[in-house]
């Protein structure tokens, strides 16, 4: 079987591939397909995250087990597409590059037969340009925790309020 994936940049402006790849390659032939779709060198850590409906994240799938022992972690080389996305599960979240933090929303757009003669993985279509840097993230606070940041006096703080 073949996935027709659509993977969009997380920014303001649409930037978004969608790829062809076969139903049992593994998460880091994705992880391949998806580095050369965007044009990265690929030589940067990465990982997917399962997620819900609503993109929450959940699990995630690392290149490589940098933790060093103890619990035990999910690799992309040992991961089959399949098992992870599916029609009942059709979102991933991708990310590439920890420092930068390059975030993907991946969605399962259609599964189809394989078509003899044509090579897989496939850029089907490519829209927009990668910004040279990515685009900057907006943490939401978790409302479940107080923060008092009022000043109820500014005589208590340690500095000029007119130093400009």
């Amino acid at each position: 079987m073949i996935y027709k994936v659509r993977i969009i940049l997380d920014a303001e402006d649409d930037i978004f591939r969608d790829l062809e790849i076969e139903a049992t390659n593994s998460l880091e032939d994705f992880h391949n397909a998806i580095t050369q779709a965007f044009g990265f060198l690929g030589n940067e850590m990465a990982s997917f995250y399962t997620c819900d409906e609503r993109w929450n994240q959940d699990e995630e799938i690392v290149l490589f087990d940098m933790h060093g022992g103890g619990e035990p972690v999910k690799l992309m080389g040992e991961m089959i597409l399949e098992e992870v996305l599916t029609e009942q599960h059709p979102k991933l979240i991708y990310v590439y590059d920890y420092f930068n933090m390059w975030t993907f929303f991946v969605e399962l757009a259609d599964i189809t037969e394989k078509e003899d003669g044509r090579a897989y993985p496939n850029n089907l279509f490519s829209f927009g340009e990668l910004p040279d840097a990515p685009p900057e993230k907006k943490f939401e606070a978790d409302p479940s925790i107080d923060i008092d940041d009022t000043l109820e006096n500014y005589d208590d703080l340690d500095f000029d309020e007119n130093w400009n």
